[in-house]
């Protein structure tokens, strides 16, 4: 217990999951290159933990030779505190937001907020925007696919990344 009176966050409980990386071998067949259960990264000040998966650097991904895996990290699996309230933030990517557990609300600058639930998908545009756990008790898992954009001008003012308050805390989404 902290000495406020909260939980101490500890990380989430749902089960980390196994991530499976096929590739070929030399006769060109394909095989199972890696199986593991990644490590999730901790963001206690946000009640949010962050497990990085697979990440490709150039679209079209190159797979030869294991160009891919050898520059691999993202595709990112993200939990979710009960009452966790998140931060507004821009990528500057195109994001798939997707809802495996739970339920989730996706704020946006404007004030608009949407309850997601599982099996929702939100595609992000480069928008302001953050996500809230609305359970008092119930953790929520969101699995994000980032994709790189060019860098968005709206009214001819470019809208660069813009990470908040997690600013130097979570990592930038790539370009930005």
């Amino acid at each position: 217990m902290a000495t406020n009176g909260e939980v101490n966050f500890e990380g989430s409980p749902l089960d980390t999951p196994t991530l499976h990386i096929t590739s070929h071998n030399g006769a060109g067949k394909a095989i199972i290159h890696t199986s593991e259960k990644p490590k999730a990264t901790l963001y206690p000040e946000h009640r949010f933990a962050s497990t990085n998966l697979y990440v490709t650097t150039a679209m079209p991904v190159d797979l030869n030779d294991d160009i891919d895996l050898k520059q691999s990290q993202n595709v990112i699996s993200s939990d979710f505190a009960p009452s966790s309230k998140g931060f507004i933030h821009r990528t500057q990517s195109l994001d798939y937001g997707i809802v495996m557990e739970g339920s989730i609300v996706l704020e946006l600058d404007d004030g608009n907020t949407t309850l997601m639930s599982r099996g929702d998908i939100a595609i992000q545009r480069a928008t302001m925007h953050g996500w809230h756990n609305p359970s008092g008790t119930e953790w929520a898992r969101l699995l994000f696919v980032l994709q790189d954009c060019e860098p968005l001008v709206i009214n001819g003012k470019s809208l660069d990344e813009d990470l908040g308050t997690a600013h130097g805390v979570v990592p930038r989404s790539g370009s930005g």
